[in-house]
């Protein structure tokens, strides 16, 4: 609300006065009135030094003593109101006009009141009395409008507005003011009339040129709406919800070059937040076949607009990633996660490319941070179980992998790859009971699996225990027409523990013939020709395989000494 008036007794005492809003009450008070006197300058102090409680009080105690004025009614308003409590101030003011109700000031304070509580017909009343009292208060004429289109007497409110135009002269702001007032109508063409008289004073109003493109986008006359729209972004160059409007406006006519034009016009723009980009990226990347370079500028763009946003850091990842750029993308995923850690789906991209990397080390740090902030993903324990187990850590494997497997929920394939992980674990800390057991368990889970089928065989062909259920495990892998190098090798390398060495060099040289540069099969071949008495061959592939980067700590003995070792691997 408007505050502002002077209340006068023997002198005339300032209670809140706006510019050139001076009014007094003159009252013949009598030497009983002195206690009301003091009570109310003393009010007036208190409210003026903040102590709006006290002040309160003694404004009250002054309509007890004199019921009949104004004066504390009004103070006791702009009391309330500046404890925000609307009720109670505009109970007051609504007492203290009716004791006094010629006082402009207070038929102010009722109408902005009224239109503050959408009381439109009541306010009507008493702007109406305002304006008629000062015909040249623009602020009065304008709130007057206001409370007539709220009101619905639309052709009204125009008139207030020309009123108003009258004082200050034609202005942008009042012009749109009329043509949504029109549109109201129903009279489009008097509307449009406003706009094209205003635009040969302002012909580069932004505001009066996004109402015609709206309007012309309405009506389905496009080619004029996107002539304006063109002017539009020229005349107002921050407007970025414009410059998105063309960008896809030119998409949509096939302009791609144009559209990313407009689009890293509209990125920097203020109007325009991050949410917006990040959807507008997510769209081309998903529905790109091939990515313009454009867009890496883009993303680029939205990285340095937004360098603390976790949201930037993660579409450069997910550009990275489509470009098939890996090592950026997980560099940029990771830079997402120092500003927010507790996005799961980037943490899950993260590992996922770590995994299949075979970065076990870093998988392994950052599984376990990863728990720190999702401690019941069971993705997440099963990727640090598995970790752990390569980095050979296999008492921590098994903690986490147990711990883990309670959040497993009608999930069997995960299930199968947890226990599977307990196997890998067990046969690492050399217990072979449990390591059977729980390999034996994911079978039962998930008894398709050619990978754990044969990474169960492998395993007990390297413990060399039970050879006869590893023998039956390959064979179900093969006989299913799975016929890999690794597969093969595993076979080969069961009979070479069964002593079988002939079959075995077969199936070795079958594998290798495959895949000629593994390390794993490459040593086989070296294993079984010496146990075929070609000793010279051996030491040829004991040599390639230590040259491709074996991890079997017998190997130097084996190249050394010219003796076969059984493997152990680091």
């Amino acid at each position: 609300m408007i505050r502002g008036i002077v209340i006068a007794f023997s002198l005339v005492v300032i209670v809140g006065c706006g510019p050139g809003k001076e009014v007094t009450t003159k009252s013949t008070f009598t030497a009983a009135d002195y206690p009301y006197i003091e009570k109310f300058h003393e009010g007036v102090r208190l409210k003026a030094r903040g102590q709006l409680d006290e002040a309160t009080v003694l404004f009250e105690q002054c309509i007890q003593l004199r019921p009949s004025d104004d004066a504390p009614y009004y103070a006791l308003s702009e009391l309330y109101l500046m404890k925000n409590d609307q009720i109670r101030s505009a109970e007051y003011i609504q007492k203290a006009a009716k004791i006094d109700p010629k006082n402009i000031w207070y038929v102010q304070e009722l109408a902005y009141m009224y239109l503050e509580q959408g009381k439109h017909i009541e306010a009507i009343k008493q702007f109406e009395r305002l304006v008629e009292y000062e015909s040249r208060n623009v602020e009065w004429w304008y709130a007057y409008a206001e409370c007539l289109a709220k009101g619905g007497k639309y052709a009204d409110a125009i008139k207030a507005l020309e009123k108003t135009e009258d004082q200050v002269g034609q202005h942008p702001e009042l012009t749109l003011q009329k043509f949504q007032l029109y549109m109201q109508m129903k009279q489009p063409e008097k509307g449009i009339a406003e706009i094209e008289k205003a635009r040969v004073l302002f012909p580069d109003d932004p505001q009066i040129l996004a109402t015609l493109v709206d309007f012309y986008f309405q009506k389905g006359e496009v080619n004029k709406a996107i002539s304006l729209l063109e002017e539009l972004v020229i005349a107002s160059p921050d407007n970025g919800r414009a410059h998105l409007a063309l960008a896809d406006i030119y998409r949509q006519q096939g302009k791609q070059q144009q559209a990313y034009d407009e689009l890293k016009k509209a990125f920097p723009c203020t109007d325009v937040d991050i949410d917006t980009k990040m959807k507008i990226l997510i769209g081309v990347l998903e529905k790109s076949t091939k990515l313009d370079p454009a867009v890496k500028e883009l993303v680029d763009l939205v990285v340095l607009l937004h360098p603390n946003e976790a949201k930037a850091h993660a579409i450069r990842g997910d550009y990275m990633l489509r470009i098939e750029n890996n090592a950026e993308a997980i560099i940029s995923y990771k830079k997402a996660l120092e500003f927010d850690k507790k996005q799961y789906p980037i943490w899950n991209q993260v590992l996922i490319m770590e995994y299949q990397d075979g970065k076990y080390e870093l998988l392994y740090q950052d599984s376990k941070a990863c728990l720190e902030f999702f401690p019941s993903m069971p993705t997440v324990f099963v990727l640090n179980g598995l970790s752990a187990v390569q980095t050979k850590r296999y008492e921590e494997a098994v903690d986490v992998l147990l711990a883990g497997k309670d959040f497993i929920l009608k999930d069997n394939s995960m299930l199968s790859e947890l226990h599977g992980q307990l196997g890998e674990a067990y046969f690492g800390l050399k217990k072979l009971d449990d390591a059977q057991t729980n390999y034996e368990k994911a079978l039962s889970l998930d008894p398709s699996s050619a990978l754990l089928k044969n990474n169960y065989a492998y395993r007990l062909a390297l413990a060399n225990v039970n050879l006869s259920r590893a023998l039956t495990l390959i064979d179900e892998v093969l006989n299913d027409g799975n016929e890999s190098s690794h597969y093969i090798d595993t076979k080969g390398f069961i009979l070479f523990r069964q002593a079988k060495y002939a079959e075995a060099s077969v199936l070795f040289e079958k594998a290798l013939l495959l895949s000629p540069n593994d390390k794993v099969i490459v040593e086989h071949v070296g294993d079984v020709a010496f146990k075929l008495g070609n000793k010279e061959k051996a030491l040829e592939y004991w040599k390639k395989a230590k040259e491709l980067g074996s991890t079997n700590s017998q190997l130097d003995k084996k190249i050394s000494l010219k003796e076969y070792y059984d493997p152990i691997f680091q």
